[in-house]
Order: C-alpha cells, then sequence, then structure tokens
C-alpha cells in the first residue's frame, strides 16, 4: 500500500520526524509506492481473461468506471511521478512562504488591499463633495470613539462609562449618545497611526499625507480636490471654504497658488447675522450695498470703453460674479434664518451646530470642499474633563445632525463626511502637576470617523490595544486615509501636480519615497 504523506509542515513529534516541513523520509516512501503500483499493474496484465472480458477492459477509455490492466499501470506510473514530484515541489513552495520576511508579507497585504479598493471602487460614484470636520489640537481617543471601559482610574478616570450603539458590537462613550443613534452611517478607523506629536507636522501629516520636512509644500486635501474638481464645479461660491478660520498654514493651498486657498468665513454662524467676511459686512445692509455698485457702475467709464479688451471683459466677469455673492444667490446659502426653526435646534444652538447646518447648506449649492474647524481646541494638556465635559456635547449632537440630515435628503452617499485631529491624547492621564489631569499629544494610535462618499457605515477598521496605547491589528496611516478618498473621489494619487519651479510632484508619494502605507481602506469601500 502506498503511505500518503502530509502536504504541509509537520507537527514537532510527529511520526514523520521532528523537523517541520516534508520529511526527509518522504522521497523513499513515495518511490516504494511507485514501485508497488508498477507491480499491480503488472500483475493485472498476466492475469488470463476471456475475450469478452478483455473487449470491456479495452474499451473503457469512455467509461471512468472501468480501467484496463495497461490503463492501471500507465497511471500507477504517472502518479507515483507526480507523488514523488510533488513532495520535493510541495517542499519547496513552503520552504518560500517561510521564508518571506515580514516586511514581504506587509507588501503582500498592502498590494491585495490596494487591489480589492480599486476593484470596488469601480462600482461606487463619485464623491461630489467633502466636509471635513477638524478637530485641531487632537481628540483624545480613550474618552469618545475607542473607549477602554475597566482600564483603570490612570487610563479612563470618570470617563470609565461606555453605551451601545445602534449597531451591535460598536460601543462608544457615554458622551456621545446621537452619535450612537447614526452608527450604522459611519465607519471608525481605531488603528490610525503616524507617529509624530508636533502640532503643526502631524496637520500636515493627516492634510497632504506627505512627510513633513521635505523641499515641497503641498497642498492640503481640500486643494486637491479643488484642482481636479474644477471643470465642474461652476458655482458662485468658491470651491474651497473653511469655517471660521483655516487650521494653519499647512491646511491650505502649498505650492499650487493662491487660486486655490481655502476662503475662510469669519464670523459667527449661530449669531443673529452670519457676517461673512468679504460677503456679508457688519453695518451695512443690501440697500447701501446696491447703492456702492450703482456708484461704481456710474464712474467706471474705462471699463465701458474698454469693454472688448479681453483682460477688462475678465475682470467685469469677476465683479459680476462677486456681486452675486453678495446682493444674489450665492450669499443666501450663508442665510441659515431659511430653515425651520427646529431644524436649527436639531442641529444646536452653537457656533459648531451652525456651522454644520451651513455646511449642508453648501453641500446643496455643490461647493466642492468644505472644512469646519471646531470652535475651541481639543489640546487638553490640562483641564482635559471639563473641557471634554463642554465640548463633547457640541460635537455630538452636530456631527450626529448632519449625518442624519445628509442621509435624509440623499445626499449622504455622494458627500464624505470625515472628522479628527492631527493625532489623539495620550492613553494615561497625567495627574502631575501642573496638568492635574491631562492628556498630552500622541500620534501612535487614535480614532478617525468616516462617513458617506461611498464608504460603508456601521464598521470598524483596525484596532488598538487594551489601552489604546498602540495599533493591535491593521495599521492605518495618512496615506491609506486620504488615498481611500482620492480613489472614491475620482482623482488618481499617482498624478503630477503643477509646480511654479517644474519639480516633480505628485497627489502622493510611493513608498519609495518615504511614504508609510497598509494599504486602502477596502474593509469599508
Amino acid at each position: 500500500m502506498v503511505e500518503l504523506i502530509p502536504a504541509g509542515p509537520v507537527p514537532v513529534g510527529s511520526r514523520f520526524g521532528d523537523q517541520g516541513g516534508m520529511p526527509k523520509r518522504a522521497p523513499l516512501r513515495c518511490v516504494a509506492g511507485a514501485i508497488q503500483l508498477v507491480q499491480y499493474g503488472r500483475f493485472l496484465a498476466r492475469t488470463p481473461t476471456s475475450g469478452k472480458r478483455r473487449t470491456e477492459i479495452m474499451s473503457t477509455n469512455h467509461n471512468p468506471d472501468k480501467v484496463t490492466r495497461r490503463e492501471a499501470m500507465r497511471r500507477g506510473a504517472l502518479g507515483a511521478a507526480g507523488l514523488v514530484a510533488a513532495s520535493g515541489l510541495g517542499s519547496r513552495v513552503f520552504a518560500a512562504e517561510a521564508q518571506k520576511t515580514p516586511e514581504q508579507q506587509l507588501a503582500d497585504e498592502k498590494a491585495a488591499r490596494d487591489a480589492a479598493a480599486k476593484e470596488k471602487a469601480k462600482n461606487k460614484g463619485k464623491i461630489k463633495s467633502v466636509i471635513q470636520v477638524f478637530l485641531w489640537g487632537g481628540m483624545s481617543q480613550n474618552d469618545t470613539w475607542d473607549p477602554k471601559p475597566g482600564s483603570g482610574w490612570d487610563y479612563m478616570a470618570e470617563f470609565d462609562k461606555v453605551i451601545p450603539t445602534n449597531v451591535p458590537g460598536i460601543q462608544l462613550s457615554f458622551l456621545f449618545p446621537e452619535l450612537a443613534k447614526q452608527a450604522d452611517k459611519f465607519a471608525l478607523i481605531r488603528s490610525m497611526t503616524h507617529g509624530n506629536n508636533g502640532h503643526e507636522t502631524a496637520a500636515y501629516l493627516m492634510q497632504t499625507g506627505h512627510k513633513p520636512g521635505g523641499n515641497l509644500a503641498y497642498p492640503s486635501v481640500g486643494a486637491i480636490f479643488t484642482f481636479f474638481k474644477k471643470e465642474q464645479y461652476k458655482g458662485l461660491l468658491p470651491p474651497f471654504v473653511v469655517m471660521l478660520q483655516a487650521a494653519g498654514r499647512f491646511s491650505e493651498e502649498g505650492f499650487l497658488g493662491p487660486a486655490y486657498k481655502p476662503f475662510s468665513t469669519g464670523g459667527d454662524p449661530n449669531a443673529a447675522r452670519f457676517e461673512v467676511q468679504g460677503i456679508i459686512n457688519r453695518g451695512i445692509d443690501d440697500n447701501r450695498q446696491r447703492a456702492r455698485r450703482e456708484l461704481v457702475d456710474k464712474m467706471n467709464t474705462m471699463g465701458y470703453g474698454l469693454a472688448n479688451v479681453p483682460e477688462m471683459a475678465a475682470a467685469e466677469e469677476a465683479r459680476q460674479k462677486a456681486y452675486g455673492l453678495i446682493l444674489g444667490s450665492g450669499r443666501e446659502v450663508f442665510n441659515l434664518d431659511n430653515e425651520p426653526t427646529a431644524l436649527r435646534d436639531r442641529y444646536g444652538r452653537n457656533t459648531f451646530g451652525q456651522e454644520c447646518l451651513a455646511a449642508r447648506r453648501m453641500v446643496e449649492a455643490g461647493v466642492p470642499y468644505i472644512t469646519i474647524s471646531f470652535p475651541g481646541g481639543w489640546d487638553t494638556h490640562g483641564g482635559h474633563f471639563p473641557t471634554m465635559r463642554r465640548q463633547c456635547p457640541w460635537l455630538d449632537q452636530g456631527l450626529a445632525t448632519l449625518l442624519a440630515d445628509l442621509s435624509e435628503k440623499k445626499l449622504l452617499d455622494s458627500t464624505l463626511v470625515w472628522c479628527t485631529g492631527e493625532f489623539g491624547r495620550t492613553p494615561k492621564v497625567d495627574w502631575a502637576p501642573p496638568w492635574n489631569g491631562g492628556r498630552h499629544h500622541y500620534g501612535n494610535v487614535f480614532t478617525v470617523l468616516v462617513a458617506g462618499g461611498g464608504f460603508k457605515g456601521g464598521r470598524v477598521v483596525g484596532s488598538s490595544d487594551e489601552l489604546g496605547a498602540f495599533v493591535k491589528e491593521r495599521p492605518v496611516y495618512p496615506a491609506d486615509l486620504l488615498g481611500s478618498f482620492y480613489l472614491l473621489g475620482g482623482i488618481d494619487a499617482a498624478a503630477k501636480l503643477p509646480h511654479p519651479l517644474g519639480f516633480d510632484a505628485h497627489v502622493l508619494d510611493t513608498e519609495a519615497e518615504g511614504m508609510k502605507s497598509a494599504g486602502m481602506l477596502e474593509e469599508i469601500i
């Protein structure tokens, strides 16, 4: 009889030997089996048969249930040869797998994720608008969207309580009851990492996907979307709007130039009048604005005389567009009084809540990229717990209502919403003076919320360890996050960008250029 040899690694201490892989005696056993099959075939060949029986045997080529003596010999020889070959080939295959370095294995995983993401993205619509909620200063992951109940006072202190969401298995901090009701609409990336603990350098990583410290100041993700959507967007409002102020110089246009610089609204949407700088001026009503326009028109005699000059025609077009923004339909986007009182209350009668409502109105107007810089920082070195108790309810109410409102108006599928800071906060609370219960900068692991725009809700990507200190599984780097955004936005991450001095620059760098990547977010596409 032929003894079957295991095809995979042999357990240590098994009867086949004490070494992993195929045993050394395997080829000898296979040869012995081959001899046995050949001898059996010869035995069949010598066995006398009647003519009828011989005819039946010889005609078995078309009947798989019958085998001739000659066929038995042929199959025995081929089978034995196959066993001998398999024993050597199998051992080499398994040895090759075992010889892969950790780096090669990670590269294979990344390649598989990227390929799967690109395939899935073929069936998705393209992102039309993006709303970025930027939590400047870095919000704690432990106290919000990646809680660690039971980890002890030094890690959770008074925020040890968690609540379920409308998705079984996903829990949030008790500070987010409204978002818990909308968990089916968003995904949480609980393994975001870059390891950088500096405000501006970490913000640069999160806003551009490029390593800080190079010779080029790359444009932010908002400027990239603006650049690649410029032929599609023809609205009155600027294509890249920030409320209320830009979150640092690394969230702006980079080397693309002032045409892609974000328009900062200033003002306060929760005030009686949202005074958007350059559009709605304090103390000047609409009648006075119109009177000023008429006076300028009367004095502009040179403009009339040179109306056919291309430069003057372009200037006049820009002027008419500006007036349309100030006195026409463009400015109405910022008039939140046009919304039902109940809806404004639902968003929250605070600056952030009304920013979220204004952002939804800009999505309806087709603005490609809107950034909300959360009013009030999250840099809670000191006074951490009182700050979280004050600000988390605003974030919870405004963000949850934004997701629900976009969904109700059938805008969520074409609108990407993402929310994070430049990093997280230290998992262990610093009780020592002068902090007295603070959390510090932490880029090793933190959480990002993404919703809409082709991403699946009710999911969690990756995980941190039991203390929220390090990535436990499936790291996600800034380039993976932004690369996924670009993929769903129809933007080629390898596309070349125009640099004023002709330098070679692309939307995202490759790994060969120092970009860390574990693969795009195919799990939630």
